[in-house]
């Protein structure tokens, strides 16, 4: 028997829910946006699963090891259980086309969603995708979803303009009224 599909909400990390430090490799260095808690936990208690998709080019870089990475996640992890919120699942990818090669994980790729969605039995099209830059939303064309482009990270004019020309992605503040609006639509 299929195991009946359920929506997500696939958050980026860096300027979505926590401050953009720039390959950040200390676990002290994590800090939560303003709201970031609140917007997952209002997302735990509506059963919607969060997943964290993350693009760690530092890595391939050699400006951080994997470890680094998994250091700050379980800080991360930390600080929001503290906030009582939960995130269901990360995925990332550590990859860097100038460094590694191409491959289909990197965001905008969608294999990191792919994964999640065969592991977690998501939704795509059901599920929404919220981030700072074009590269996090984009996904939500490719399937069909939702996309949230927050204004508390590195979108620059590109960014902004390719969300603008989007009937399927709205430009908010932060990932707290994204979720708001997530949670306000009929069917939440």
């Amino acid at each position: 028997m299929m195991p009946t599909l359920r929506r997500a909400a696939f958050l980026d990390r860096d300027g979505t829910i926590i401050r953009d430090a720039d390959y950040l490799a200390d676990p002290d260095g994590v800090e939560l946006l303003a709201g970031a808690a609140g917007a997952i936990r209002r997302l735990n208690t509506a059963g919607i699963p969060v997943i964290v998709v993350t693009n760690q080019s530092g890595i391939a870089r050699g400006l951080l090891t994997e470890a680094d990475y998994e250091r700050v996640r379980a800080r991360l992890d930390e600080v929001l259980s503290r906030e009582g919120a939960f995130v269901d699942a990360t995925f990332m990818c550590p990859h860097h086309p100038d460094y590694t090669g191409p491959c289909e994980c990197r965001k905008p790729g969608v294999a990191m969603y792919e994964r999640a969605a065969e592991e977690l039995s998501i939704d795509l099209a059901h599920s929404t995708y919220v981030g700072d830059r074009w590269r996090d939303v984009a996904p939500a064309r490719h399937f069909g979803g939702r996309g949230f482009l927050v204004g508390t990270g590195a979108a620059g004019p590109d960014d902004v303009a390719l969300a603008e020309a989007a009937d399927d992605v709205e430009i908010v503040d932060s990932l707290a009224i994204a979720i708001d609006r997530l949670l306000a639509a009929p069917g939440a």
